[in-house]
């Protein structure tokens, strides 16, 4: 069962990203202030949820919170500042994005930069264990492959209506077969390094 807050004093917004670990793409963060009695059986860590629970939650969140905010940094960003800054820097630009300001902010995982103003508690898995770190996580992850899927449509050799730009076999063949598009995250190893062969 998800915590519905950490402090119940205070108006607090959930922060999580969504596509660090793609080789394609831009990275999507999203802040989620939720009213303080909000329930929802079926709200999770995205990644434990399937394509049409997470759809339907997004539709849910976005009309039920109180205030929600999605930002995606694209990939030369995150060549240009690495994608750890990335994912940090768009969960601020969410915060800064909300039409209510929160007084605290709960941040899934162990690293974050203030927001001037907002005190801050990063917490790992945070989106296992409160709701509105779920909330952004669902809205991030939803926002995020429905760009993919679009982007799919221009690029159809990589396959990111599938992999939404995850490195898969299927896609890093494609990077080898094709080259890497404007899309792809230049500062990551996109293909493997070649197999040496043993010596004995």
């Amino acid at each position: 069962m998800l915590l519905p807050y950490l402090h119940s004093d205070k108006t607090e917004a959930g922060c999580d990203e969504a596509g660090r670990g793609c080789l394609a793409g831009p990275v999507y963060a999203a802040a989620v202030i939720l009213p303080k009695d909000f329930k929802n059986t079926l709200l999770d860590d995205s990644k434990k949820l399937t394509e049409a629970q997470r759809n339907e939650l997004r539709i849910i969140v976005e009309k039920e919170a109180l205030s929600w905010a999605v930002v995606s940094i694209p990939p030369q960003k995150i060549d240009e500042i690495n994608i750890l800054n990335a994912s940090i820097f768009g969960m601020q630009q969410a915060v800064k994005k909300l039409k209510t300001k929160p007084e605290f902010l709960l941040i899934d995982g162990n690293r974050f930069k203030p927001v001037p103003g907002i005190p801050h508690e990063c917490i790992i898995k945070g989106d296992g264990k409160y709701a509105s770190i779920a909330a952004a996580s669902i809205l991030a992850k939803t926002h995020r492959d429905e760009y993919m899927e679009k982007l799919h449509l221009k690029f159809p050799h990589y396959s990111w209506n599938t992999n939404k730009g995850y490195p898969t076999i299927a896609h890093r063949k494609a990077i080898q077969g094709h080259g890497a598009t404007i899309h792809h995250r230049q500062s990551f190893k996109l293909l493997p390094d070649p197999v040496q062969g043993k010596l004995f």
